[in-house]
């Protein structure tokens, strides 16, 4: 029975949270500490604060653990606590998984459409857009006021040395076409040398 309602908790998380793995951990904690209370909210704290350290999205490393703690707390062994591991990080995957394998067919049917093609040319700016809003979150702390106005509340990117790796990681990306695991493995060198 608790494999059961490990699975519909879970594939229920997967299904309704939108936003990523943050955003899921609000749904998780007040379906496991609050509504089922298999775990306890700071035994909560801390799968979140593994969920981080360990590689991984967030959403999916809670629901592992979360899996496991649940199926421990009942007295279940080594393979009962795997087990439970493997049924909450199934159902939190799931139904996205599902709904990608939905589109991918929908895809297949549609890609040639014209109108399709026309508006995935138009979204193109957008996700420009979306991902340099994101860049610039990063390097700049700071905060949309509603509509078009935007404050700087501080720099968190504020010396030259950040800037120069910025740079020729951007270069050797664009005009030499350097493998990003190797952009990322030497800026990665470079600011362990120069911090």
């Amino acid at each position: 029975m608790i494999f059961v309602q490990l699975f519909l908790t879970f594939f229920l998380i997967g299904a309704f949270t939108i936003g990523g793995g943050y955003a899921m951990l609000t749904l998780i904690e007040h379906m496991v500490v609050d509504v089922h209370g298999w775990i306890t909210e700071a035994a909560f704290t801390d799968i979140v604060a593994i969920s981080q350290m360990t590689p991984g999205p967030i959403g999916i490393n809670s629901a592992t653990y979360i899996g496991y703690s649940v199926l421990e707390g009942t007295g279940a062994g080594p393979a009962g606590c795997f087990l439970g591991s493997l049924v909450a990080t199934t159902a939190v995957v799931l139904p996205s998984f599902l709904i990608v394998l939905a589109l991918v067919k929908a895809y297949d049917r549609i890609k040639e459409n014209a109108v399709f093609r026309d508006t995935m040319k138009m979204l193109r700016p957008t996700v420009i857009g979306l991902i340099g809003a994101a860049a610039l979150v990063l390097i700049l702390n700071v905060s949309f006021e509603g509509g078009y106005r935007v404050s700087v509340i501080e720099e968190s990117f504020p010396d030259w040395q950040s800037w120069m790796i910025l740079a020729a990681a951007f270069l050797a990306a664009w005009k030499w076409k350097v493998h990003p695991i190797l952009i990322i493995v030497v800026a990665g060198f470079l600011g362990y040398l120069i911090y």
